[in-house]
């Protein structure tokens, strides 16, 4: 049983990530992903510049896993070594591709809507008492975010959902965490249109939530659920 459920949680890891054959292995070569981000909310140049920060990213994410191939694990320590701090490296630039990738997808839907009976919705309103509860503890995790990120994800552990906050990339990150909406609030996200106003471009965002999206990570997450389970 113990050999079934690591094979199906392996099948559910591919399946999320869009991998076939390809192993999940240390070294990796990340490919940037084509976005096409239809929004009025944000300015052609804050788009471009977005992506472009966001391949810079991968770039320095495949450089980082590059070095590690080479480097002295047996000199490892906790005060400084290579390895330490090419591992540092490694988490932000992985982090920081990964969360662009979810944020891009999930945001710029003109014609954002969800329904009641969607996945989504009765999730969200399980786990926080009501919808708006959920909109309010988002806005919340937002707003606390030193540049960084506000997520809602699946917690592996409580197995319900949870808003948080990511400053950075890679801090404050809740262990077994499964993300299922994703909004940037670095502040290049929104200073170039939007000044100091953060408020303001989170609620733009919010506003355009791709909800199709977003109920296709719902639905991956009971999945994910249900192998935990052993259902």
């Amino acid at each position: 049983m113990k050999y079934l459920i690591n094979k199906n949680i392996k099948n559910v890891i591919k399946e999320t990530l869009d991998l076939k054959k390809e192993k999940i292995n240390e070294a990796l070569v990340a490919q940037p992903k084509q976005f096409n981000i239809v929004t009025d909310a944000l300015s052609a140049d804050n788009k471009a510049n977005h992506v472009e920060l966001y391949k810079d990213y991968v770039e320095n994410f495949n450089l980082a896993n590059a070095k590690l191939s080479t480097a002295d694990k047996a000199d490892a320590n906790s005060n400084h070594s290579d390895y330490r701090s090419i591992k540092l490296d490694e988490t932000f630039n992985m982090n920081g591709a990964y969360l662009h990738e979810l944020f891009f997808a999930n945001i710029g839907g003109a014609n954002s809507n969800i329904t009641m009976d969607s996945l989504s919705y009765m999730r969200l309103s399980r786990d926080f008492g009501t919808f708006d509860d959920w909109q309010r503890d988002f806005i919340a995790c937002a707003n606390s975010s030193r540049n960084g990120w506000a997520i809602t994800y699946l917690n592996l552990f409580t197995q319900t959902y949870m808003n948080c906050f990511i400053d950075l990339h890679s801090k404050n990150v809740p262990a077994g965490m499964y993300p299922v909406i994703v909004v940037d609030m670095w502040q290049h996200s929104f200073y170039k249109d939007y000044l100091k106003n953060s408020q303001k471009y989170l609620t733009a965002m919010m506003r355009e939530l791709k909800w199709s999206i977003i109920e296709n990570r719902f639905q991956k997450a009971d999945k994910i659920l249900q192998v935990i389970r052993g259902l």
